[in-house]
């Protein structure tokens, strides 16, 4: 590969610097938010809402549902179906739903490549747009329907190392990105496609953070697909 001489080395190094991301390494990408067609992510950051962080108040994991349900009605857990999307390599329990094994190869949040075996997972299945977060940020004042699709979309879940999700906790754009700089585009591109799709806003600092992220891959495209926003009415939250 020829390299960048003169301007397009400068390019490439305030690229890297401003996002950690260059043009090749967000063309490869992993999991949903690869899945573009939506439009540039950076033009769509400028549709959201800004507005300051509401209070946690009243939130818990209960509000948005029983975990994992199955709201694709196909008769497996969301849990289950996340791994078998992201995973290489799946294999089941009993020739059912259940993913008894499979590799992450590579997580994006971390670029290391992990063993699932289920019951001794190092895997977490992880809301790129973190339920608390949503809560603060207009959930807490939904019909349950929509909470419960949120935290059961496609669109909004990722296969990842469980170490480096638990240091995610429910930040936003702006006080955790994935330590792995090449995934950071394509992250910041899902968080903007739901918080876009659900009608949730984003702080000041959290909208700069986006732009920040995104002006250094500004083809990356949104993501789209996943669930309908609201989940069938036989599904009720607390």
């Amino acid at each position: 590969m020829t390299r960048p001489r003169g301007g397009a080395a400068i390019a490439v190094a305030v690229l890297v610097a401003v996002t950690g991301c260059t043009a090749e390494q967000t063309e490869g990408a992993s999991g949903p938010a690869k899945r573009g067609g939506g439009g540039a992510a950076l033009a769509a950051v400028d549709s959201l809402t800004v507005k300051g962080r509401a209070p946690k108040t009243g939130y818990s994991r209960e509000r948005f549902g029983t975990a994992w349900a199955d709201t694709d009605s196909n008769s497996c857990d969301t849990r289950d179906d996340i791994l078998k999307r992201d995973l290489k390599q799946v294999r089941f329990t009993g020739g059912g739903c259940k993913v008894s094994y499979g590799l992450l190869d590579p997580d994006p949040y971390s670029g290391k490549d992990i063993t699932y075996r289920r019951g001794r997972s190092q895997v977490d299945i992880d809301h790129v747009v973190a339920l608390s977060d949503a809560w603060q940020k207009g959930a807490k004042y939904w019909d349950p329907s929509k909470r419960i699709a949120l935290a059961n979309d496609p669109l909004n879940l990722l296969a990842v190392d469980a170490s480096t999700n638990r240091g995610k906790g429910d930040g936003d754009a702006a006080t955790w990105l994935p330590p792995e700089k090449s995934y950071r585009c394509a992250y910041v591109a899902a968080q903007v496609a739901v918080k876009k799709k659900y009608g949730l806003w984003v702080t000041a600092a959290e909208r700069t953070a986006m732009k920040k992220v995104l002006t250094g891959c500004p083809d990356q495209k949104l993501p789209t697909g996943g669930n309908p926003t609201k989940a069938p009415e036989r599904f009720r939250a607390r």
